[in-house]
């Protein structure tokens, strides 16, 4: 059997060399796992006995955390990608398996601990420091351990480049605060490299998760990891404003991008935003939707808009404030709140009877629900999600920004 394993080896790494697109891996220590490799932008993993398995391209084998550290060393041929130092070479005499993004903010099931392969990288202590300082960029550790596949957490944005610690990267190599910013030990690491420098005060406002009921979904989406944040806990659901959702602080606003090009539609709410912003604290802003243009949903005569700004947020550096404290500071602000449908303790037939197609369709896009209690920008993913429906046209994503610009109507 044993000879027969090694001629399968050799004969899967002869062939594939031979087509010059793979990562050849010596044999782990693991006695489940023996060879992993890369083949064009699909992965397999060939297990001891006997069995091939297939992932497709984003599909990937979640390890153990010792498999994934064995499969690691054994794919950089125990040596540092960096230096090149294998552990009996360095002043430690170790080497380490590196999490090129943070493992804590893999919390899903499917990915929790982001044990991939494709996730990790063979590192001496000198460079491990560097990678977490994140002096080297994660796209640095790729190149130097010829991974091809990026893995990032389900409930990132594919379209973004993130540091280690989850943290946007935007031009100029400046960076947004990330679900871990504000942790101790990623503050003293980032400071350690000097690193906070590179830190805008301004915040990407997360990605708003699906609910498992929703209709409305697009390729890009992404359903709520779990509905356990909310079970057993008081929720409010708000109607879901067709507008484009604004972040305004005491110096400044921003749609969701934080650096997109102005846009005529942006007047009133920076005009509205003046009167009131600047009794923000640094550390805090509000969220909203500006609504001042028709996107898919119209807002007439018939169906008229409370205000051309509707607030449903606010923060506090990471801290997503309660509703009821939200809507103190919004009383006191001036703004008007999104219409709240209900309020009470989770229960998901009664939340799921609170759009019905037939009387809702023309004139609201879906409802948003969430806790009523305060909580952080980590644990945003599982505390809000929304219900979009069926046949929604993503006019705001696609369409009206090229369009002349049609006010709503405000009642």
């Amino acid at each position: 059997m044993e000879r027969l394993w090694a001629r399968t080896i050799s004969r899967l790494r002869q062939y594939l060399r031979s087509t010059g697109s793979l990562f050849p891996l010596d044999t782990p220590s693991s006695s489940r796992i023996c060879i992993y490799f890369a083949f064009l932008t699909d992965q397999y993993l060939l297990t001891k006995n006997d069995e091939l398995w297939y992932c497709d391209g984003m599909k990937h084998v979640l390890l153990t955390r010792d498999d994934f550290r064995d499969s690691v060393f054994a794919r950089d041929a125990g040596k540092c990608v960096f230096c090149g130092r294998s552990a009996e070479q360095t002043p430690e005499g170790k080497l380490d398996a590196h999490h090129i993004i943070e493992r804590r903010l893999f919390t899903a099931d499917h990915e929790k601990g982001g044990y991939f392969i494709s996730n990790g990288a063979t590192v001496c202590e000198d460079h491990h420091r560097e990678c977490e300082m994140t002096v080297r960029s994660c796209q640095d550790v790729r190149e130097a351990a010829g991974i091809r596949d990026i893995v990032v957490p389900s409930y990132f944005y594919d379209d973004i480049e993130y540091d280690k610690w989850g943290n946007p990267i935007v031009a100029n190599h400046m960076r947004l605060k990330g679900p871990l910013f504000y942790d101790e030990s990623v503050q003293k690491i980032l400071a350690l490299g000097n690193m906070l420098k590179l830190f805008s005060k301004y915040v990407k406002h997360p990605r708003l998760s699906h609910l498992p009921w929703s209709e409305g979904m697009n390729s890009d989406d992404r359903r709520i990891e779990t509905l356990d944040g909310l079970m057993g806990r008081e929720v409010v659901v708000t109607t879901k404003m067709d507008g484009e959702q604004t972040s305004v602080y005491n110096d400044y606003l921003h749609a969701r991008s934080i650096d997109g090009p102005p846009h005529a539609s942006r007047a009133w709410v920076k005009k509205f935003a003046s009167e009131w912003q600047y009794n923000l604290s640094d550390d805090q802003r509000i969220c909203g939707e500006n609504l001042f243009a028709q996107h898919s949903i119209i807002y007439d005569e018939a169906n008229p808009l409370p205000s051309y700004f509707c607030g449903f947020s606010m923060w506090d550096r990471d801290t997503c404030l309660g509703w009821d404290d939200t809507m103190d500071y919004f009383e006191i602000l001036g703004v008007t709140p999104v219409p709240v449908i209900w309020r009470g303790i989770f229960d998901e037939k009664i939340i799921r009877a609170l759009y019905d197609t037939d009387r809702d369709w023309a004139t609201i896009e879906g409802y948003v629900v969430r806790l009523t209690d305060s909580f952080t920008f980590n644990e945003f993913k599982n505390s809000v999600a929304k219900f979009v429906r069926k046949g929604h046209v993503q006019t705001a994503k696609h369409h009206w920004r090229a369009q002349r610009v049609i006010p709503n109507v405000v009642a």
